[in-house]
């Protein structure tokens, strides 16, 4: 069932950004606001990676990263849930993911995986449109929750292995990603059931 703000389930990780950082955020801070701060960090956070400015780069993308983690759980804390926000939400969390894989997890780690990881996003968006046309609704479940969180820590510690030099960081980050796959497959397999 699509969440609304009549019918909000809260996350585990709500109940914890409710009493932390939601708390610091003023209430004219809307989530919308969160998720278009990711659309205009997306292009930033590309251009750094392709000037290798990798400090720079981490930041901002684990900025945009933890832009995701906040706006969905202020969205239901707050409830605050928008239809613009069930849409633009997935699409900012594609645009980020996927556009950094092609340009950097592909040169860093190998392009066949990083062609898994977008093939798999595009599956569940395409899985996505079908379920909505079918039943008129999509929300996201909570394997698709991990996905993304496993993504962004995958290729943080891409990014991290670049700013200090340290290699031994990669295969830990290709593990992270592999199992951001597994969790993309399960997303997939159980999204809408």
């Amino acid at each position: 069932m699509l969440m609304t703000n009549e019918n909000v389930r809260l996350f585990p990780q709500d109940h914890l950004l409710k009493y932390t950082i939601l708390r610091l955020l003023p209430h004219w801070i809307l989530p919308n606001h969160l998720t278009i701060l990711r659309f205009i960090l997306i292009p930033i956070v590309l251009v750094l990676l392709w000037q290798e400015r990798w400090p720079w780069a981490l930041g901002l993308f684990l900025l945009a990263g933890l832009t995701d983690v906040i706006d969905g759980s202020m969205a239901r804390v707050r409830k605050q849930i928008t239809l613009w926000g069930t849409v633009a939400d997935p699409i900012a969390d594609k645009l980020l993911v996927g556009t950094v894989v092609v340009l950097f997890v592909a040169t860093e780690v190998n392009p066949i995986f990083a062609a898994i990881i977008v093939c798999m996003e595009l599956l569940i968006v395409v899985g996505a449109f079908f379920r909505r046309k079918k039943r008129g609704y999509v929300s996201a479940n909570e394997y698709g929750k991990v996905k993304m969180l496993l993504q962004i820590i995958g290729v943080a510690l891409l990014l991290v292995a670049k700013c200090i030099g340290l290699e031994l960081v990669v295969p830990f980050a290709v593990g992270t990603l592999t199992l951001a796959i597994v969790f993309a497959i399960v997303s997939f397999l159980t999204y809408g059931l």
